[in-house]
């Protein structure tokens, strides 16, 4: 992974060198620190041990013994699908992929009608074995698979902890059943047994992806200026502590548009804590140059873009046309034409004194995933080092979850109580 700073250092809020080489002190602590995490294994910084820690055999003959599915759907809510979305978006492979993280009835209808169940592999995702989401969706398709004849318990992977609902299931059925990783918050998981197995089944490197990660941990050290996660998080920090509460995360690749997904729940659940925090925004180029570039060149000075690209893409030539106007575009190729909108939004950013960090991988393959992916995460946790938050954690998510368990007749919470306190001002 390739991170340049250059267009952070003339914007507007402004980042400086001299600021950057003030930072490098405290950024060379926060790696300490996180060295030491990871050497005990402690709970987060484990996370950032995983591919070494994976076991990439238990995953593949978890998987071994489904013939060659059509569809794979992921049954889980947050990091226990957004990862495996991310991975099998960006490399492809040999089945299709949806998943079923929300409980919205029309959408989660409307999939099972369209999919051959036959022929569909069910990865259920939950480390608890109780996440109320999952586990309402993971019964609805459950039921569907009978109804359409076909033997759910034939086409269920199941990733979950130690105890709980989803493993008491999995050894009553003698299901394909993978433990999720100690110590690893489901946002830190998309390199381990929450994720690994759908890349599997469509076909991907995981061992390629692995080495990927791998590379980039080699490049962690004490210094910002030689690692490129660490000069990711430092700039974002520093940007943020002036001014620039919003991260408008920009890929130039289709394939990685659900990697700003990823990078969304990342940044917003491990570091919006104490009122401190930048808010990720999700944005796809080229597409979003024709909408939110508006507001990031002439909106409120309270913006960091990032924008990111493969240094390589494959090429499909742009056929010669003798139409006004356009005849420039004859002889190029759709790579070039999106690698110069790319270079194009750079610079419109910088004239705007808006600031931009470009962040790039070889190429989209599973090596350079697996360098973005550690990248951001190791950029996330010192991000949350230097801004003294409990990175790992999330109170607010958490309150949530009692609150609509409480409603639902779940338990008793006093979170519940607080929806019956909403004020109403009703427009009719």
């Amino acid at each position: 992974m390739y991170v340049d700073l250059g267009n952070a250092l003339n914007g507007q809020p402004r980042l400086t060198r001299e600021a950057l080489d003030r930072l490098d002190d405290r950024v060379a602590d926060a790696h300490e620190r996180i060295a030491r995490g990871r050497a005990d294994a402690d709970h987060g910084y484990a996370a950032l041990n995983l591919p070494d820690t994976v076991d990439a055999d238990a995953v593949r003959a978890a998987v071994a013994d489904f013939d060659d599915p059509e569809t794979v759907l992921t049954v889980g809510i947050g990091g226990s699908a957004l990862g495996a979305a991310t991975l099998t978006e960006a490399l492809g492979g040999d089945v299709d992929h949806y998943i079923l993280d929300n409980v919205d009835p029309a959408h989660v209808g409307t999939l099972l009608d369209s999919l051959s169940l036959a022929d569909t592999v069910v990865h259920v995702v939950s480390r608890s074995g109780t996440t109320a989401e999952t586990l309402s969706n993971f019964l609805v398709v459950r039921e569907a698979m009978t109804d359409a004849g076909v033997d759910w318990t034939e086409r269920t992977l199941v990733t979950t902890g130690e105890a709980g609902n989803l493993r008491s299931l999995a050894e009553r059925h003698d299901l394909p059943a993978l433990d999720v990783p100690a110590g690893v918050p489901g946002r830190f998981s998309a390199l381990s047994t929450v994720a690994l197995p759908v890349a599997a089944l469509a076909g991907a490197d995981i061992e390629g992806l692995l080495d990927g990660a791998r590379a980039e941990a080699d490049r962690l050290s004490g210094s910002l200026f030689e690692s490129p996660a660490y000069a990711y998080g430092a700039a974002c920090y520093a940007l943020e502590r002036r001014g620039a509460g919003v991260n408008a995360m920009m890929p130039y690749a289709e394939s990685l548009e659900y990697f700003a997904e990823w990078f969304a729940q990342l940044w917003a659940e491990s570091l919006g804590k104490d009122a401190v925090g930048q808010t990720p925004v999700r944005a796809l180029g080229a597409t979003d140059q024709h909408s939110q570039l508006q507001l990031y060149r002439a909106g409120p000075r309270d913006k960091l873009v990032t924008l990111v690209r493969p240094r390589e893409r494959p090429e499909v030539p742009i056929p010669e046309t003798d139409l006004d106007g356009l005849s420039y575009l004859g002889g190029e190729s759709l790579g070039g034409l999106l690698d110069a909108e790319f270079e194009a939004t750079e610079a419109s950013l910088a004239a705007a004194d808006c600031p931009n960090i470009r962040v790039e991988i070889d190429r989209v393959d599973a090596h350079g995933i697996g360098e973005l992916l550690y990248g951001m995460e190791a950029a996330c946790v010192l991000y949350g080092e230097l801004a003294n938050v409990s990175t790992f954690t999330q109170p607010a998510v958490e309150w949530g979850k009692r609150a609509a368990r409480g409603l639902l007749g779940g338990g008793d919470f006093p979170e519940a109580d607080a929806v019956g306190e909403k004020r109403e001002l009703l427009v009719e």
